[in-house]
């Protein structure tokens, strides 16, 4: 892409959507008409251009984020896309941190399922302007107007359609444009490179009229030149409803819905043309927030090559063995050689190469401006939400949130002689992605590896065999428990004792008491000063974080309790910062044991999408796993089930699922909370 294109030609966009509703389809199609590559790349046969990892070619599913640019009538387009599985949440919760503006793609025959919402709330966090393209139009049961009352009814949206098909199933042929009011039919023969424009058909006139007059009626409810206009009858002109209608696109006041069938090369090239006319540019996007690291004052940065720098790191990959990280520019440059400031590590990074991505493909370039989504080489100690800014003029941005781990698999290497180069793979591949960890547990000394989901999991050990040429073995997986307290105690700590010819004496009462559940751990200082000297309160502080590392039970950390220091003495001379530190240990240990401890298991919020007539045989499954329904919705012709399971409950189930439901039914599950069933 030319780095001559202006800021306001510049659009930063996003795919997403649920596993299956056609995301990499509908890009390989977006890059073959753009002109980026010069065959269409299919999903199912393993050659989508995005999809370039083993591992996603094999299983036809998109398992990171992939970045490529590309030219448009003039306009320079940066797109990412994201991922459909719920293991991979953190691929689209990045990619929608840097994004300007996202086309959320939805299934005709499924619609608005269970990781749609999800992918819509993440949209909604960061508050990314988007349209909705209904997909997959020709497939049996394709029904247009139902997905856009789902997108109304499930996720809150004011959807309105700027578009109408034109038949369905296999007799969908285009769209009808309720702009220009005409009608677009794509020819089959030439992979949809061309279109034919012809009035619209007399049988459809009407349908279309009605819909055109629920767009205008709705967009001059925001703006009240075209309120005028459409209360005096008066024309309102296409360039008229087009302004109006991308100004309610950026405040996220209408969400325009298309539809097309990506599969069959049809209705593809508006998608495109909605996002130049709709999408912000750089410009529009409100000044990017941070923070002074010295003093805390907040501060903005324009979109302007002029600017100083301010770039947040968003991705991090291990590209044959060497660190590549992904940045968003949000103002400034940066040139290949300069020296720049990460203030959340208060390290200098020098930058040693710069690429532009189209997926795994790089193409070097000496400097990148403003706007921009690239990558780079040289950085060291640069992680996930890291800012990088200049050293003159520091700014730190606001990080981004992980989810946490919740399941977890022993693993370690088949040969001997193996475990160095199995250790440095996993370092590799933990720094790559925030929501994967590893550990080894002091008891058992095993290596536990943590993730998302059993997917999740099976691709990392993949990934190890494959990239890093490391052969291991895998254990059952572990579920990740937490421990609490029922009940308040007191609790007395004494350390008294002589360390290489020095006395070490400390003395501590805390209260604990247990809190709500996911209130976390929470610590007051209370005791009078002359008791416990002020200087030594954070020392006792983290101590107690410490002791909460592992509890009494089965060794698994604790939460939500909170720890009052109330009291305790001070011997002039002896008291020592070690001493308050290994009573405090004492007093939670024995506080804990003596504070009826439990066991916390980790609750998931499962989904499931079934056929009426296989409603009962899932909802008996989930009561064997003693999981509780919450909430059974219709959906035309079939059901959603809500419910919250114990994850120890749910491996194996979408085997089980299958099974019951003829491999018709399909689920979602994420971590919901850490609850005791007793």
């Amino acid at each position: 892409m030319a780095p001559t294109i202006k800021l306001e030609k510049i659009r930063n966009m996003g795919i997403m959507a649920h596993i299956d509703a056609g995301k990499t389809t509908v890009t390989e199609r977006i890059l073959y008409y753009s002109g980026k590559s010069h065959r269409i790349g299919e999903v199912h046969n393993g050659q989508a251009v995005m999809d370039w990892m083993e591992q996603e070619q094999e299983r036809g599913i998109t398992i990171t984020s992939a970045v490529t640019d590309f030219l448009w009538k003039g306009y320079g387009i940066h797109l990412i896309d994201t991922p459909g599985h719920v293991d991979f949440t953190i691929e689209v919760e990045r990619s929608l941190r840097v994004l300007d503006g996202c086309v959320a793609v939805f299934c005709a025959v499924g619609g608005v399922e269970p990781q749609s919402e999800t992918v819509w709330h993440q949209a909604d966090k960061y508050q990314v302007p988007r349209l909705a393209f209904v997909n997959k139009m020709d497939r049996v049961g394709a029904d247009f107007f139902s997905v856009v009352e789902q997108l109304r009814e499930k996720l809150g949206a004011n959807a309105l359609p700027v578009q109408l098909p034109v038949g369905a199933e296999d007799t969908f042929r285009g769209v009808i444009d309720l702009l220009e009011m005409n009608m677009m039919l794509w020819n089959e023969e030439n992979f949809g490179d061309s279109w034919q424009v012809q009035d619209i058909p007399a049988d459809m006139l009407a349908a279309a009229a009605e819909w055109r007059e629920r767009l205008l009626e709705a967009l001059a409810e925001r703006d009240d030149a075209l309120m005028e206009k459409y209360l005096a009858g008066e024309q309102i002109g296409v360039r008229e409803i087009r302004t109006a209608l991308r100004a309610a696109v950026l405040t996220r006041a209408i969400i325009p819905v298309m539809c097309g069938s990506a599969l069959k090369n049809k209705a593809i090239q508006p998608i495109l043309d909605a996002v130049i006319d709709y999408f912000p540019s750089p410009l529009d996007v409100p000044p990017v927030h941070g923070t002074v690291p010295a003093t805390g004052q907040t501060i903005e940065r324009r979109c302007s090559d002029k600017e100083p720098l301010a770039a947040l790191a968003f991705k991090v990959v291990m590209d044959e063995g060497r660190k590549l990280t992904y940045l968003r520019i949000y103002s400034g440059t940066i040139t290949v050689g300069e020296e720049l400031f990460n203030p959340a590590k208060k390290c200098r990074e020098k930058i040693a190469r710069i690429f532009r991505m189209h997926a795994n493909r790089k193409e070097r370039v000496e400097k990148a401006h403003a706007g921009e989504l690239i990558s780079v080489m040289g950085l060291k100690q640069t992680t996930t939400g890291d800012t990088l800014c200049s050293p003159g003029e520091p700014i730190l941005l606001e990080s981004m949130e992980f989810y946490k781990p919740v399941i977890s698999v022993a693993i370690e290497p088949k040969a001997i002689g193996d475990e160095e180069r199995m250790n440095a793979a996993l370092a590799k591949l933990a720094e790559e992605d925030p929501t994967f960890h590893c550990r080894v547990d002091e008891d058992s000394g095993q290596t536990v590896i943590s993730g998302m989901g059993e997917l999740h999991l099976e691709i990392i050990t993949d990934r190890i065999e494959r990239e890093f040429r490391v052969p291991i073995r895998t254990g059952k997986p572990q579920v990740v428990y937490r421990e609490t307290i029922l009940k308040t105690v007191e609790s007395e700590g004494v350390f008294d004792r002589e360390i290489n010819d020095a006395r070490q004496h400390g003395h501590v009462v805390v209260r604990l008491e247990p809190l709500a559940r996911g209130s976390g751990l929470e610590f007051a200082g209370a005791a009078p000063p002359e008791a416990v000297p002020p200087q030594f309160v954070a020392a006792i502080e983290q101590a107690f974080r410490d002791a909460t590392l592992a509890g009494m039970m089965s060794g698994y950390p604790i939460v939500d309790v909170k720890a009052t220091l109330i009291g305790g003495s001070c011997r002039e001379g002896s008291s020592t910062e070690l001493g308050y530190i290994m009573a405090t240990a004492a007093a939670v240990k024995d506080g804990i044991a003596r504070a009826e401890p439990l066991l916390l298991e980790p609750i998931m919020d499962v989904e499931i999408l079934t056929p009426n007539e296989c409603i009962g045989d899932v909802i008996a499954d989930i009561n064997t796993r003693k999981g509780k329904i919450e909430h059974i919705a219709d959906k035309g012709p079939a059901r959603i089930v809500s419910a919250h399971v114990p994850l120890k409950n749910m491996f194996g189930y979408s085997t089980a699922l299958r099974s019951a439901t003829q491999g018709r039914a399909t689920f979602t599950m994420k971590f919901l909370k850490f609850e005791y069933l007793g």
